[in-house]
């Protein structure tokens, strides 16, 4: 392996031969000046080659915006350590070779005009590790972005903490921490771009801890790397332990995004969250809030209506309603459930967090999706959604669909019961605006889940209840065949929601249903949202946490003023 260098002389890996470099894993030989058109990303197997943080931010940032950070100067040889060469001369040489004076780079500057704070770590600096410099360079951007307002965009590349300085470095991974803690209180927006390889004290901190975290194909990030492992326990990994792909497939990661996707990305969720500076007129919403004027209908009919398959998904409208949607996966404990998506998007120019089940329209999707019934991992991820939202202060809506949360030995042995519960109180406590539609199914405690909202809607053939009606008749009538009278039983049709108050209005669906046209059902749709946040978006967060427990406090209690009073009190029948 001969080390080359690129254009501008920086250094980099690679086997070179003149103008030629060769691919360390496909073997093919590849023209200089086109790697370089391609991002140095091998263009016949994809490997994204290290580069240098100066390369990287001028791949990410508008041509001229970047501004650097100052940052304070540190304690550079806190311990005095001595290896092969003492710790300072291993330094001066280092700065020499790459031109840097640390391995991050922090610096202000746009993408795509959209403003941000970046700092971009160098592996070739010591390794990217994190000693005292990077640490305080991380606070230094960190402070920039919250003075600012602009998201921090964090690129990793660190083998962990720097070991020539001792406990010192083990002390920048709280620093960088109570930094992002600050971004959080602040509602700033915090995005990491895992790139090849991000380990230890980096990967342990801050690298992990922001709101968004997408990797680059094939960066690995984890907190003891391969050598480490086989080191301590003996333990050989697997080829794609640690990958980007093993990670996102267990909800541990956004997204893989491919370096020449990354500003495009980048650029997008920084305006999808970007305040809106006054939301777009808002056209009068097709709704019913007297029950006498709803068609009556057999509700075992509506029932089957809700549960037809060619109805649309919470990803139909999304991608109808939504402009810039960007989908959010996982649930940072080890599984992205797809039976509940969500993700950031601008409805009539206000941003937002869309959060809702997802069946499918095919028997593929429907398997794949597990017919819309999530495990304690979907809830974990909705929950995670709501804490967003709730962070950069946007309001939150959820589409219902689901005949109820998943039933099974692993979901309870994982603690379906306890995630319910927990999505309750964290849907009660938000303070920001909730709106909720049943779309479709709203199965019992699975669907209230998602339901703990400031405005209830349902479409014109949606059902809620507290069980399904098949459920109801095997259990009380033994008899599964008496569905549709059970369905006639429990009230669980618009009509009688609405009637019950259970809902605030019914939207009305197309000639023939919402499966018909689903352009026209997303349109009616997004009007009644549209609408609601209108006018929550008025009201005081205490207002609007105070209105959301009298709403439900009063369900069950007697109509009396006395038992009225007490229900608004938080007495609930």
């Amino acid at each position: 392996m001969v080390v080359s260098t690129d254009l501008s002389g920086r250094v980099r890996a690679g086997t070179s031969h003149g103008d030629w470099v060769r691919c360390a894993r496909c073997g093919d030989l590849l023209y200089r000046r086109r790697l370089l058109r391609c991002l140095w990303v091998c263009p016949g197997c994809g490997r994204h080659e290290r580069v240098t943080a100066p390369d990287r931010i001028e791949q990410l940032l508008d041509a001229g915006s970047a501004r650097p950070i100052p940052a304070a100067p540190t304690v550079e040889d806190p311990i005095g350590f001595v290896d092969r060469i003492p710790y300072t001369e291993r330094l001066r040489d280092t700065r020499r070779r790459t031109g840097l004076d640390e391995a991050v780079v922090c610096v202000r500057g746009d993408i795509e005009g959209q403003p941000v704070v970046l700092a971009v770590m160098d592996f070739g600096f010591l390794g990217g590790s994190l000693g005292n410099g990077v640490g305080e360079r991380i606070v230094a951007a960190a402070r920039a972005a919250r003075r600012d307002g602009r998201p921090l965009v964090v690129v990793t590349a660190s083998g962990g903490a720097r070991m020539q300085e001792g406990p010192f470095a083990l002390m920048q991974m709280v620093k960088t921490t109570q930094a992002l803690g600050e971004l959080d209180r602040a509602g700033i927006l915090t995005v990491t771009v895992v790139t090849d390889p991000t380990y230890g004290g980096v990967a342990a901190s801050f690298a992990t801890q922001a709101d968004v975290i997408i990797a680059e194909p094939g960066a690995h990030l984890g907190f003891a790397g391969p050598r480490v492992i086989a080191q301590t326990i003996g333990e050989r990994l697997p080829p794609d332990f640690q990958t980007a792909e093993f990670l996102a497939g267990r909800g541990l990661i956004d997204a893989v995004v491919p370096r020449h996707a990354l500003r495009a990305t980048l650029a997008q969720l920084a305006s999808v969250v970007r305040p809106a500076p006054e939301p777009e007129p808002v056209p009068a919403a097709d709704l019913v809030r007297d029950p006498e004027q709803l068609l009556a209908r057999d509700p075992w009919e509506v029932v089957r209506t809700a549960r037809r398959t060619d109805r649309p998904t919470t990803l139909d409208y999304a991608r109808l309603m939504l402009d810039g949607f960007w989908e959010l996966h996982g649930d940072r404990q080890g599984t992205d459930s797809p039976s509940v998506v969500g993700g950031v998007g601008r409805l009539g120019g206000r941003p937002v967090v869309l959060i809702g089940h997802q069946k499918g329209h095919t028997t593929q999707e429907l398997l794949t999706r597990n017919f819309g019934m999530p495990g304690p991992a979907g809830y974990r991820k909705a929950i995670r959604l709501m804490r967003l939202a709730a962070k950069l202060r946007l309001p939150v809506i959820t589409l219902i669909d689901t005949p109820g949360a998943y039933p099974g030995v692993d979901a309870e042995r994982d603690g379906q019961a306890w995630v319910v519960a927990d999505s309750l109180r964290v849907m009660s406590t938000l303070a920001v605006p909730v709106v909720a539609v049943i779309t479709g199914e709203g199965g019992s405690g699975g669907a209230l889940a998602l339901g703990v909202a400031d405005r209830v809607f349902a479409l014109e053939s949606a059902v809620y209840s507290v069980i399904s009606p098949e459920g109801c008749a095997s259990i009380l009538w033994r008899d599964v065949s008496a569905a549709g009278q059970a369905a006639r039983t429990l009230h669980l049709d618009p009509q009688a929601l609405l009637r019950h108050r259970v809902i605030d209005a019914v939207v009305a669906e197309p000639a023939g249903g919402a499966h018909r046209d689903h352009v026209d059902a997303a349109d009616r749709l997004a009007r009644t949202i549209r609408g609601a946040l209108t006018e929550l978006e008025l009201l005081e967060p205490d207002h609007l946490l105070d209105g959301r427990r009298r709403r439900f406090a009063a369900f069950g209690a007697l109509a009396d003023d006395g038992v009225a009073e007490l229900a608004g009190e938080g007495v609930a029948g």
